[in-house]
């Protein structure tokens, strides 16, 4: 008997490997992976070398290309070698014509980001969506379940972005619900002040970099500042703007942020998940986002079970020629598990 197929939309490594993990749970079926993708008129900008910054092209998809060849796993490129019977993917701001009539999960990366004036227009005009980046996620409602990192991202999703309550369930989520794992830090530094930068220039958004600079100073009151920055800025950049309004702090491009988030006293961050890791641990958090709002949100910790759980969902979802979400709910949904 053939194996049924299942296709794994992937994007950023984050992305790519919360993926990955899922699939390991899938091993009785078989398997592809593809970088994310797009259609019409999108997809010609990136055909002809642009739209370089987003998880569509540029060093996010070379990134994820290298990691499904490095991890040996099974390329087809936009899905078009197979008839697929189940999509996994963990962002719906772009939904190809060849997976909306599929049965699709679709996994919460992360934090969203804010609702800018963006948002609103994208909402009330009926705009695209990737518009407006991640804060429109989960409102395409051409998914058949879509697993969320935690009851309070439950409300969050279904109150501010429209998801309909019977398509969400709580599942927790792979790289965020295993977070004391990072307790145990290598990384030589330790009683300082951390700063995650955002690539919020980089991706056309604004950002007065000086002035945050500035203000993380002001925070770390003479302790030591170390940045790590975004995987996708421009280091040189950003480097030479931390030398000028920061002297004398330390500034990474590379490395384990959960590793330095651990031995830190401060974490400064605007829109980044890793927020929750600094939560979690108990450190002094600054945020654009009201900390007790985070707090709320803050992704299960189940031990690292979220990937199976998701899987098991899928499996479900194959077994089944009729989709019952009441029962799905029933057997998976952590909230009444």
């Amino acid at each position: 008997m053939q194996k049924k197929k299942i296709l794994f939309i992937c994007g950023s490594l984050n992305q790519t490997s919360m993926m990955h993990q899922i699939s390991l749970y899938m091993q009785d079926f078989d398997c592809y992976f593809t970088p994310y993708y797009t259609d019409g008129f999108v997809n010609y900008l990136v055909s002809i070398g642009y739209i370089k910054f987003s998880i569509l092209n540029g060093q996010f998809r070379t990134k994820t290309e290298d990691y499904l060849r490095q991890n040996n796993l099974k390329i087809d490129y936009r899905g078009v070698s197979h008839d697929y019977d189940l999509i996994y993917t963990c962002a719906d701001l772009i939904m190809p014509k060849n997976i909306r009539k599929k049965k699709v999960i679709l996994v919460q990366e992360g934090m969203t980001d804010p609702e800018t004036i963006m948002f609103h227009l994208v909402k009330y005009l009926k705009l695209p969506r990737w518009l407006a980046s991640t804060s429109t996620m989960g409102m395409s409602d051409q998914f058949t379940l879509f697993c969320v990192a935690s009851e309070g991202y439950k409300d969050f999703f279904i109150s501010k972005k429209g998801v309909k309550p019977e398509k969400i369930i709580v599942t927790g989520i792979p790289n965020f619900d295993n977070l004391q794992q990072f307790a145990k830090s290598d990384f030589p530094h330790k009683n300082f002040v951390l700063v995650a930068t955002s690539d919020a220039r980089e991706t056309y958004k604004l950002e007065n970099r000086k002035k945050f600079i500035q203000e993380c100073v002001k925070i770390a009151g003479g302790k030591q500042l170390i940045f790590k920055l975004h995987p996708n800025e421009k280091v040189d950049r950003a480097t030479q703007e931390i030398n000028t309004f920061a002297p004398g702090a330390l500034v990474f491009s590379s490395g384990n942020i959960n590793h330095m988030i651990a031995n830190c006293d401060i974490l400064i961050t605007k829109f980044s998940s890793v927020v929750y890791v600094g939560i979690l641990f108990g450190k002094e958090v600054h945020s654009a986002f009201k900390i007790d709002e985070l707090k709320k949100l803050l992704p299960i910790q189940n031990n690292g079970t979220s990937a199976e759980r998701i899987a098991q969902i899928g499996k479900h979802l194959l077994e089944s020629t009729d989709v019952k979400l009441a029962e799905i709910h029933r057997k998976f949904d952590l909230i009444t598990a």
